[in-house]
């Protein structure tokens, strides 16, 4: 209740400031002169404008809002569509003080008798627009409210900012500071102080018989820690209908505008950037169209490793499509069922690096200023010693020995070398040379990755139980352009198919049911 009560006080403080911004449109309403009624016809369609792109704003705004668990954001939209319709009501009444029985197709409204409104053909469309479009978003009020009390059950409801600022209570202090809440801010979740552990989360080791990540938390080590469960938040149906029919309404009154394109859509620009940061242009693909034209070749934009994961103790809406699911890894070939090979590549800390994932592992070298087109799977215009660990390199077949040498990859402590540095599954990032990477990928049977017992019913096909499907590639890839926000475009080939990896001991870890 202390909420709800706060949060109409802060739209009304406002609309006194908002009056005055058209003040001057009022005053040429009250006068008789023909050079002012015209510009009172301008000065309509200049604020209805700016009420439109405020709309427009707002609508992007509310969408985010709902479909998201910071509660700050579902508080700042609902003082904001308080604070609008009200000042755009009191806008279009100031222009004709009858908009219900002008734009609304009711019966009950009716016009009085020798009344007509002093706008235009055009002026009365966006007037209407406006007022039908600010009728739709007031139907959100208590929608939005409803939400606020479900996100503050996720995270910490912030108090609305006061004009003079509030008082942090303190029982030490006798002069408490003065902060004023911010509501641009992301809410702080309950499950607080969570531990950098999601490095772990791609790791996995068969048999799970040890320990999980021990993190601290407030001052206290606990085993078997567990990153808490984001919530999963779908968009009231009714909201989005509403906000649809609004975008409808203001369609219309954009129609009526010449210059109609100068209107910019949240949404839209949004979009527009995430493609430009995340994915590849037409420009480039145009650019490297003979190698993209051969087979089992692409071109794919290699991201920094923090554009994958979560920023810590913040909340997200896991039922979203995160980046990697909106820009996944290239396919490298065909895929065999739901198991698809792929180039998990990533920059960490200056450096070129294969996404680590469940027991797969890979190693890659720098093979110097080679175009791609120049090389085949027979790897002869690389030094000897290069072509020898890639091509000649056999992986074991033994579950535990393949984990083993995973880590000996990603540590360096093998007998592997290059110009007499280990073979990593990393290296260092120079623009325009290639790199030639060996990649190991295993899809293993759910019955092992998840621990599962095997029933007596089970044991009659284990043969099934056990199908495991895998893949071994050399690729070469070349990064051709860096980006300002540290992005790289590469270009990529498939230069082999080795055959595919087994492993020899998958019934070893089977859990038999008693």
């Amino acid at each position: 209740m202390r909420y709800t009560f706060l949060s109409f006080l802060l739209p009304f403080y406002f609309l006194g400031n908002l009056e005055s911004a058209f003040a001057t449109e009022n005053n040429f309403k009250s006068s008789p002169n023909q050079n002012q009624k015209s510009s009172q016809v301008e000065n309509f369609r200049v604020v209805s404008r700016s009420f439109i792109q405020q709309q427009i704003n707002l609508i992007a705004r509310i969408e985010q809002a709902v479909s998201q668990p910071d509660s700050n954001k579902m508080r700042a939209v609902g003082g904001q569509l308080i604070t609008h319709t009200v000042v755009v009501e009191r806008f279009l009444k100031r222009q004709y003080p009858y908009p219900q029985a002008l734009c609304v197709q009711n019966p009950a409204f009716s016009l009085p008798v020798d009344s007509k409104p002093p706008l235009s053909a055009s002026n009365l469309k966006i007037y209407c627009s406006l007022y039908n479009s600010s009728l739709e978003l007031s139907k959100l009020t208590p929608l939005l409210d409803r939400l606020l009390s479900r996100r503050g059950e996720l995270a910490i409801v912030r108090k609305l900012p006061l004009v003079s600022g509030e008082k942090q209570s303190d029982l030490v202090l006798p002069m408490s500071p003065l902060i004023r809440p911010n509501l641009g801010q992301l809410a702080t979740p309950y499950a607080i102080l969570e531990p950098p552990v999601e490095s772990l989360a791609s790791q996995q080791y068969i048999p799970k018989k040890k320990k999980r990540a021990i993190a601290r938390k407030v001052g206290a080590s606990v085993g078997n820690y567990l990153p808490p469960v984001q919530p999963a938040i779908k968009p009231p149906q009714k909201a989005l209908k509403t906000l649809e029919n609004a975008e409808n309404f203001l369609a219309k009154a954009i129609s009526q505008f010449p210059d109609r394109n100068q209107f910019s859509n949240p949404k839209e620009t949004r979009a527009k950037l995430e493609r430009l940061t995340y994915n590849i242009d037409s420009q480039e693909k145009q650019t490297y169209r003979k190698l993209l034209s051969m087979s089992n070749t692409g071109i794919f934009r290699v991201l920094p490793s923090q554009a994958y994961l979560r920023p810590l103790n913040t909340l997200e809406n896991r039922s979203q499509k995160n980046i990697l699911s909106r820009y996944p890894f290239p396919v490298l070939v065909e895929s065999k069922g739901e198991f698809t090979p792929n180039l998990p590549l990533k920059i960490l800390k200056g450096k070129f690096q294969i996404l680590p994932k469940g027991i797969n592992y890979s190693f890659m070298a720098d093979i110097g200023d080679i175009p791609l087109e120049e090389l085949d799977g027979s790897l002869q215009d690389i030094a000897p010693e290069k072509r020898d660990i890639f091509i000649n390199y056999q992986p074991p077949k033994k579950l535990n020995s393949l984990q083993v040498e995973k880590r000996k990859f990603i540590t360096g402590k093998h007998n592997k070398l290059i110009d007499n540095q280990p073979v990593l599954n990393r290296a260092e990032i120079k623009l325009n040379h290639t790199y030639l990477v060996r990649i190991l990928q295993f899809k293993l049977p759910e019955i092992i990755v998840n621990n599962q017992p095997v029933t007596r019913k089970q044991r009659r096909i284990l043969d099934q139980l056990l199908q495991m499907e895998s893949s071994d590639l050399i690729v070469a890839f070349r990064p051709v352009r860096r980006h300002s926000n540290g992005n790289y475009t590469i270009i990529w080939r498939v230069l082999q198919e080795l055959p595919e990896p087994q492993i020899n001991d998958l019934e070893d870890y089977l859990l038999y049911q008693k």
